[in-house]
């Protein structure tokens, strides 16, 4: 059974039951309801949540602090923003709500990453073609205030506040957060750049012009180009087919997953399936026993198709290939089929579970079994085997590698 039929079946399962979001908006949020769902958040994922060992998060200190809010919470609206809250709380991307609505704190991913040094917040990537590369804005640029703030007083207020220690990686997820701004309006910074005065950027919010989900083309030197945006849709693989026809004569084969927030392993399986002939592992898994965590086991891909692609292949990576677009460069490396090329990726390191809260009907997912690679290496540590400075032209790099192995 695969992850999508999973969490459709979670929904599906409760709509008959819970009451919608709008409907709780226009009545209060009963004590018993708001603590009963609270407690089952809180009780699901200290049973299955998969990074506990990772985090510096002291679960048991969050029910303290957070129940009572629930408990007073007098709308749903509310009630939704300490569970976006209590989630922020793990400081995991891949561990958030669902459906937020518009003018609620997004999460860290955007179209630009910053660092936090030496006390300040420094672009350290930009999506190509985003609204902050139109803007103008550039790696190495400082950004001083988000909405008229101080940036570091926005980090503050989003910083989880049950931590046994100081954690980078929570300093980081705070900070990209503040940057992402509010769902459904405008980005509004103070930058500087250099011994330049310091400037506004307005960043507009509107969605990036959609793209197929499939693209190909032969490029000058003739080796064969698929573009991947997504695995989402079944569509994928049969598009991905017909690419393939097409290029099957290439003397190599770039397919590129930057920019791909993932999918679902019955999409991407197939894919890697056209590059072997026969049955190969490409991650291994574990998930929650007790404590800690079981005994891995292993995932494997199975021949398919009229034909096997046996010449070389590049894939692509960036810090927006996401979730399962993380697992496809990892598995064609595992399977023995590619050399991965361009940055580290978003860092989601497990498949997730969804939750839908019995009362109330809040959808969330959270990070249920950690991915690693045949050699057992985490997924979200993984680094390109040909690492690409931010800023350069990865695709580049991706043909200067592939007509290496072409020889």
């Amino acid at each position: 059974m695969d992850r999508r039929f999973l969490l459709k079946a979670g929904f599906s399962a409760v709509v008959g039951s819970a009451i919608s979001g709008a409907a709780l908006a226009d009545e209060p949020v009963r004590d018993i309801r708001a603590i009963s769902d609270f407690d089952e958040l809180w009780s699901t994922l200290d049973r299955q949540y998969c990074f506990f060992a990772e985090k510096r998060t002291d679960w048991n200190r969050v029910r303290e602090v957070y129940r009572p809010m629930a408990q007073a919470a007098q709308t749903y609206e509310e009630l939704v923003e300490i569970v976006r809250r209590v989630l922020a709380e793990l400081y995991d991307p891949h561990t958030s709500m669902s459906g937020l609505p518009d003018g609620s704190q997004r999460g860290p991913i955007s179209d630009l990453i910053a660092e936090w040094r030496n006390g300040q917040a420094r672009i350290s990537a930009i999506s190509d073609d985003s609204v902050a590369a139109q803007a103008g804005l550039a790696i190495g640029d400082v950004i001083l205030s988000v909405g008229g703030r101080p940036v570091e007083a926005v980090m503050r207020e989003l910083m989880p506040q049950c931590l046994t220690a100081p954690d980078p990686e929570a300093t980081a997820y705070a900070l990209n957060s503040a940057l992402a701004g509010l769902r459904g309006q405008d980005r509004r910074y103070q930058v500087s750049r250099g011994r330049a005065a310091p400037r506004e950027v307005i960043l507009i919010n509107q969605p990036r012009p959609a793209r197929p989900n499939v693209e190909w083309r032969r490029l000058d030197d003739g080796a064969g180009y698929i573009a991947i945006r997504s695995f989402e849709d079944d569509a994928v693989t049969e598009r991905f087919d017909q690419a393939l026809v097409e290029l099957r004569d290439a003397p190599g084969l770039i397919v590129d997953a930057r920019y791909n927030g993932g999918g679902d392993t019955a999409v991407a399986r197939p894919i890697m399936g056209r590059f072997i002939t026969e049955t190969k592992p490409y991650a291994m898994m574990r998930r929650r026993e007790g404590s800690g965590l079981g005994g891995f086991w292993t995932e494997t891909v199975d021949p398919r198709g009229p034909f096997t692609y046996t010449r070389p292949v590049v894939v692509l990576a960036n810090h927006w290939s996401g979730s399962m677009a993380e697992g496809f460069p990892m598995g064609m490396r595992g399977i023995g089929r590619a050399t991965v090329v361009g940055t580290p990726m978003m860092g989601l390191g497990a498949a997730v579970f969804p939750v839908v809260l019995d009362r109330t009907g809040i959808r969330a997912q959270y990070s249920a079994e950690p991915v690693y690679d045949v050699n057992r290496q985490p997924r979200w540590l993984m680094q390109p085997d040909v690492a690409v400075p931010d800023g350069q032209d990865i695709l580049a790099a991706g043909q200067r590698t592939l007509a290496s192995l072409i020889g």
